[in-house]
């Protein structure tokens, strides 16, 4: 990433906050080219995404991701697809909030008076525009003993409803498929097993890191409950589902459908028990492809 330190803050950028300014900065790349001309918030935690949404300006976004989960993001790295202004200014130097970093394409002139005067805050700018593609030859490195693993970076082609496959009794509709392709895009930068839980222009949890897919489904919808709740709302899970549990935890807590990899043996009683349940079912493939796309993020 190409950036200019605005603010350093009372003590500068730190590992951590450098990391979590990359994932931000890749998952609102991603949003911006799958919902062209709307504003993106991405809020980080732990290299983890821990609030998303989509608006009609920018505050507006940072509003609707901010309350996906306002007590994982305390202490937060905040990332924006457009300039921030004034308004937001205020909200973003709130102590309440205690917010580490702002990275964002612009500030308007007025907006960083107001958060100098947060002096703990790091104000950061992108200086290449924000749709640009890495610069870089597209490798990930993990150190291991004795060497690294390298890796091509994963980019996912499920960038609207033309590269899902229906495999449920009951069609999706139009509002359930944007669900599906924002809720996947966010896994797709959730450490695994991940889970999400959101509407079409919002995430309302998010369950990451666990050893069981049932773990994450459990977190993600237990978490929604300190902002928006479950109710109504899409899952993505990047786990195959070798039994019906996370279906009927879905269906209890009141979602309509999941979005999901095939690829177990038992796939086919799950959707049937799905269908039982009345809830959409979507493959990560294209219809009459035979492979399902897998996320499956371990950074």
């Amino acid at each position: 990433a190409s950036l200019e330190v605005l603010q350093e803050g009372s003590k500068g950028l730190s590992y951590i906050n450098v990391g979590d300014m990359d994932l931000g900065q890749r998952l609102v790349r991603k949003l911006t080219d799958i919902r062209t001309g709307l504003s993106a918030c991405v809020i980080i935690k732990h290299e983890m995404p821990s609030g998303v949404a989509l608006g009609g300006s920018t505050l507006e976004a940072f509003e609707k991701a901010w309350q996906c989960d306002p007590l994982s993001n305390f202490g937060s790295v905040d990332v924006f697809n457009t300039a921030l202004t004034a308004d937001l200014a205020q909200l973003i130097i709130e102590p309440i909030r205690n917010i580490e970093v702002v990275y964002a394409p612009g500030y308007a002139p007025e907006a960083l008076p107001i958060l100098a005067g947060r002096k703990s805050l790091r104000v950061v700018r992108m200086t290449a525009p924000i749709g640009q593609p890495s610069a870089d030859n597209g490798l990930e490195f993990k150190r291991v003993a004795g060497g690294l693993l390298v890796q091509k970076r994963f980019e996912s082609r499920i960038v609207s409803g033309d590269f899902v496959d229906v495999v449920s009794r009951r069609p999706p509709t139009p509002r359930e498929v944007a669900a599906a392709v924002l809720n996947w895009t966010v896994a797709c930068f959730t450490r695994s097993n991940a889970v999400v839980i959101g509407l079409d222009d919002k995430v309302h949890g998010i369950g990451s890191g666990q050893r069981s897919r049932i773990d994450s489904a459990e977190d993600a919808i237990k978490l929604s409950r300190r902002g928006y709740g479950a109710e109504g709302c899409f899952m993505a899970s990047d786990a195959f589902m070798p039994f019906p549990d996370v279906v009927e935890l879905a269906a209890r807590s009141g979602l309509t459908g999941i979005i999901f990899p095939l690829g177990s043996v038992r796939d086919q009683e799950v959707i049937a028990r799905a269908d039982e349940l009345g809830l959409t079912m979507l493959a990560t493939r294209r219809p009459g492809e035979t492979d399902c796309e897998r996320c499956f993020l371990h950074r």
